[in-house]
């Protein structure tokens, strides 16, 4: 068994942005777009992190600037990066916590859980996403972008 963890932040765009937020691979129209060079899934960023974490190759990074650089920036493409190495181990479970003062998630923890689910080809019931508003503790918790923790546990197949 071995557990991957992963962490990730984004400040909001200034202003007017003609992207969507985007989290988990979902589109939330009642907050601004995240900023960063791809679509800047903060949800699907530390998730591919911590799956890093459990196979041991860096995906966030230099095989995102590369996907990037060609182009790609929707973030489903470095996670689906991040599962090529994955096997002989399978995910189990994953556990998401969503930090921010904006959107509200609760209302879309189940669309959020079975997009995640769905990406990563597990059922439902083993991701569990939950949300903290960070208590105006720093930038996150003043509304100033998002972080999002990951930790998935992976067993042998």
């Amino acid at each position: 068994m071995r557990t991957g963890l992963g962490i990730d932040s984004h400040r909001f765009v200034e202003g007017d942005s003609e992207r969507p937020l985007v989290l988990g691979g979902l589109e939330f129209k009642d907050a601004p777009a995240l900023a960063g060079n791809s679509d800047a899934d903060v949800l699907l960023h530390a998730l591919t992190d911590a799956i890093s974490g459990v196979t041991g190759r860096t995906v966030i990074g230099a095989v995102a600037d590369e996907l990037c650089q060609q182009g790609v920036v929707d973030s489903k493409a470095y996670l689906r990066e991040a599962l090529k190495d994955l096997a002989p181990s399978v995910l189990s479970h994953v556990s998401i916590v969503l930090e921010g003062q904006r959107p509200k998630i609760d209302p879309k923890v189940p669309a959020l859980r079975e997009s995640v689910a769905g990406l990563l080809e597990i059922e439902t019931d083993a991701v569990c996403i939950t949300a903290t508003t960070g208590e105006q503790l720093d930038g996150v918790g003043r509304g100033e972008g998002l972080r999002c923790t990951v930790v998935v546990t992976a067993s042998q197949a």
